[in-house]
């Protein structure tokens, strides 16, 4: 048997974090211990965790609050990720000297890097990115999950790149399922 693939605990604190932002903490523990993640309160991962619990977590919102909430949801945690990134993963300096270059080359060096560190957010899926125009980020999610999940990604890449390369950056994604897996298409507008 293989051993599951890890991601970063973001994903969870930060999804936990937003749905506490939206339904008060009360309500969002009460949500949580009634879809089976009440585990969650006051235990938030502190190191990489098996990319099951997050997918675990996203299904059973999705059950309970329906798509367009979860997609909210997800969305508002992919934020929190970038703002998180900024804060602490990603040093001052790169980010000076990312804020400097013109949008293209921004891009490339910011996603570039980005793709070093891939891992620790697509776990056993992949991570792709293009430098054609407009340039597009790819995530495959081969964990068992449903498109829904692709909003975590589509906050935290447009937080980054509004931050980083262009506070104007819009993205267009186009997220569905393929098979077994989920692909997220980001096309972005920088």
């Amino acid at each position: 048997m293989t051993t599951p693939s890890k991601i970063g605990p973001n994903s969870i604190i930060q999804t936990v974090a937003a749905l506490e932002a939206t339904y008060g903490k009360t309500k969002a523990e009460n949500m949580l211990r009634k879809i089976g993640q009440g585990y969650l309160i006051g235990n938030l991962p502190k190191e990489m965790t098996e990319e099951t619990k997050f997918h675990t977590l996203v299904g059973a919102l999705q059950k309970e609050i329906g798509d367009t909430a979860t997609a909210s949801i997800l969305k508002d945690s992919g934020e929190r990720t970038a703002r998180y990134l900024l804060k602490v993963r990603i040093p001052g300096i790169f980010q000076r000297i990312v804020k400097l270059l013109p949008p293209r080359p921004a891009f490339r060096l910011l996603f570039f890097a980005i793709s070093k560190n891939a891992w620790t957010f697509a776990g056993s899926g992949e991570f792709a990115y293009t430098l054609s125009r407009p340039p597009e980020i790819s995530v495959r999610v081969t964990f068992p999950t449903q498109p829904v999940v692709g909003n975590f990604y589509l906050g935290t890449f447009t937080t980054l790149l509004q931050e980083l390369v262009n506070k104007k950056a819009v993205i267009k994604a186009d997220i569905r399922k393929e098979n077994k897996s989920i692909r997220c298409q980001y096309r972005c507008e920088i």
